[in-house]
């Protein structure tokens, strides 16, 4: 079979990891207005969907290695429909912990798609390569991060706003109030059980197509890089790679999730700033086309690295130097520079590792867990110091991304032993 088969499958799959994801960017702003949230509470939005990944990555790579990876595909898309039948209940009550139990069961589903999907793109073809195919299914995921603000913002961010202003703006009783509310909170049954429906019949397709099973490929084209003495834990550059993901995936999740809220701090309102996330991701797409195009024809995955961690702390500089709404349109441009810093750490932080490529990914897919905890820690210094300063925080994680690249570079940090 041709590996370009398999490979649209799992475009496909990523196509749905964004979507699912960046919902949240959506998410956020709604469920800071419908269960009367501060910003600190709003972010446990990506503290639960993220944590998941943390506790289930090691778990899934068991699972894969007992059932395989197709049916571990279907398996982690029937997790995720069922934690959208949450959203059912959550919105019939606005109890943000059913909305917080949903979210975590579909990033439980996640885990161990992306456990198995990464492998998967990183494996079929060279090593050389491997950020590139990454960065192809990066696009796929990307273009659903284009829709999905859209999509769920035109849904209830509309309506949203309206609330919002006239709770903030008008004497209601606590009757009326709740009633908005509630009423508020209902908006987003609808999309969600649309999306349980495509989840439930994505993992049928799924089980009745033909991607063939990689359980036991994951060392193809790779033997010859392993002694008979190679030890996982002897891995810095696999090691680095983790921490490297922990503090770009926080970074990504800050600078995209936060965009409705900070464009709202300059007196947008939430309908009309849905679509900062998409240019986020439209950005972010046109990046990803630069890394399909460039790498390895103009440079290698590490040399995109590079550039791409130099490039963020300039925008970020720029963000914070500019005054209203010219830096939420600077932050939109973190986009184009995080486009590959996901492929490339990736390729580089799985090369050469073999039978112990599953583990590997699974190591990489806890680091996921950045999407967690900085936000929430980001949430509290909103909450505490402003945007502004808030976002200084972005700085040390493209100062330690900048530093895993360069150190790539020499042997005795990151050979693979």
């Amino acid at each position: 079979m041709s590996r370009k088969s398999p490979l649209i499958i799992i475009g496909l799959l990523f196509f749905i990891f964004g979507f699912i994801t960046w919902l949240n960017s959506a998410l956020v702003p709604f469920l800071k207005i419908a269960c009367e949230l501060n910003n600190f509470g709003s972010y446990f939005v990506t503290f639960v969907f993220y944590i998941a990944y943390f506790i289930f990555a090691i778990p899934s790579a068991k699972i894969i290695d007992r059932i395989g990876y197709r049916r571990s595909i279907s398996l982690g898309l029937g997790v995720m429909a069922l934690g959208g039948l949450f959203f059912i209940p959550a919105a019939m009550t606005r109890f943000y912990l059913f909305f917080l139990t949903g979210l975590f069961l579909m990033g439980a589903g996640l885990a161990l798609l992306q456990t198995a999907a990464n492998p998967y793109a990183a494996v079929l073809g060279s090593p050389q390569t491997a950020a590139r195919r990454i960065g192809i299914m990066g696009m796929c995921n990307k273009f659903a991060g284009i829709l999905a603000p859209l999509f769920l913002g035109a849904l209830v961010l509309k309506e949203a706003s309206v609330v919002k202003d006239r709770i903030e703006n008008t004497a209601l009783s606590v009757l009326e109030r709740n009633g908005m509310l509630d009423a508020l909170a209902g908006k987003c049954l609808l999309p969600y059980i649309g999306i349980v429906l495509a989840l439930i019949l994505l993992a049928f397709l799924v089980s009745r197509s033909d991607l063939p099973e990689m359980a036991g490929k994951t060392d193809e084209g790779l033997e010859n890089n392993e002694g008979p003495g190679l030890k996982l834990f002897s891995r810095p550059r696999l090691w680095g790679g983790v921490l490297a993901l922990f503090f770009y995936v926080g970074a990504e999740v800050i600078s995209v999730d936060s965009l409705i809220n900070y464009a709202q701090s300059y007196g947008i309102s939430a309908y009309a700033a849905k679509i900062f996330p998409s240019l986020s991701m439209l950005a972010f797409l046109i990046g990803y086309l630069i890394g399909v195009v460039g790498i390895p024809r103009w440079f290698s995955q590490r040399s995109a690295l590079i550039l791409s961690a130099m490039g963020s702390l300039v925008v970020v500089a720029a963000t914070l130097l500019a005054s209203g709404m010219a830096s939420v349109y600077f932050l939109v441009w973190l986009g184009l520079t995080n486009a590959m810093i996901w492929p490339s750490v990736w390729g580089l932080a799985i090369e050469g590792l073999g039978r112990h490529t599953s583990t590997g990914s699974s190591l990489l897919i806890m680091a996921i867990v950045g999407g967690a905890l900085l936000p929430l820690l980001f949430g509290y210094a909103v909450d505490t110091a402003g945007f502004r300063r808030a976002y200084l925080l972005l700085f040390p994680c493209y100062l330690i991304i900048l530093l895993y690249g360069l150190l790539c570079g020499r042997p005795v940090s990151c050979r693979n032993k």
